[in-house]
């Protein structure tokens, strides 16, 4: 997470998959809440009007409240206002809730995100951003894409599901050449995973053969203490720190950190760049 890629502000991650059920929400908040325990000062967006994401930290948007959708109505200056300061039992990151009373805006400028989040109530305060998106391919996605450095897709070892991810990451790199060229990483997420199920290493597999194996970052297996953590409104590190969820989500984030951002420091010029599906990287 780079000055190169960030352009001197925060590193964007977009957590994104158009299907949903796919874990994109859990995944979105367990990094996020990761990234802040590593002292990275990490900023969560809920750009999904469902609002799941401020509800894994006990989070809602009461009527009138500040929120994510209000740049869409008053512009990108309207996100200072909107961020919120959490507190837990570790470190939290900041949040902005979505506004779950407003339908998702048909026609947002593309750029209105990526606008909002070089504000300088962003700039300079945090290293990271993650962006919980839609599960829908529509304007508010194209707004988190055209924002985002970096897209991680999460996804259920399922043919149906892994189509999906091809589909998708076609539109990744329609966006990067059209509208986006700090969009630079992608990343590929198998959850709810089992290594015993034949289909489940078949499907992991075959994505491994079309993308490399540098951008299946790991894999997040079934866990009802994931849901659990949901209920309670905490993340899983502070929930079961010893669950099969926060040793995958842990593994995930340090898998990240070492593609995204080597060795801890300010990332080189030569990060991963993509030219097209299955391109390596353009130095």
């Amino acid at each position: 997470m780079t000055s190169d890629d960030a352009d001197g502000g925060a590193f964007v991650i977009a957590v994104a998959n158009r299907k949903g059920g796919a874990g994109k929400t859990t995944t979105a908040v367990n990094l996020a809440a990761g990234l802040a325990r590593r002292n990275l000062a990490t900023l969560l967006v809920d750009l999904d009007s469902q609002g799941h994401a401020g509800l894994a930290f006990g989070a809602v948007a009461a009527a009138g409240e500040a929120n994510v959708h209000q740049i869409f109505t008053e512009g990108p200056g309207a996100i200072a206002s909107a961020i919120r300061r959490l507190s837990g039992p570790s470190a939290w990151p900041d949040l902005i809730v979505a506004d779950t009373r407003r339908p998702h805006p048909s026609d947002a400028p593309p750029d209105l995100l990526a606008q909002a989040l070089s504000s300088d109530a962003i700039r300079g305060r945090y290293d990271v951003v993650v962006v919980d998106t839609p599960p829908s391919l529509d304007a508010l996605m194209v707004t988190a894409l055209a924002a985002a450095h970096a897209v991680l897709i999460p996804f259920v070892p399922h043919p149906l599901a892994v189509e999906g991810v091809r589909q998708f990451t076609s539109i990744f790199f329609k966006v990067r050449l059209s509208s986006n060229r700090r969009l630079r990483h992608l990343a590929l997420l198998p959850v709810m995973a089992n290594a015993q199920f034949l289909l489940h290493r078949r499907m992991i597999d075959a994505l491994t053969q079309e993308f490399g194996e540098r951008r299946i970052v790991g894999h997040i297996r079934s866990d009802i203490r994931l849901a659990e953590a949901f209920e309670i409104g905490r993340p899983i590190f502070d929930h079961a720190p010893s669950s099969r969820g926060a040793q995958d989500y842990d593994a995930l984030i340090e898998r990240l950190l070492s593609l995204w951002r080597p060795n801890g420091a300010a990332a080189s010029a030569k990060a991963e760049e993509f030219d097209g599906v299955g391109g390596r990287r353009a130095d």
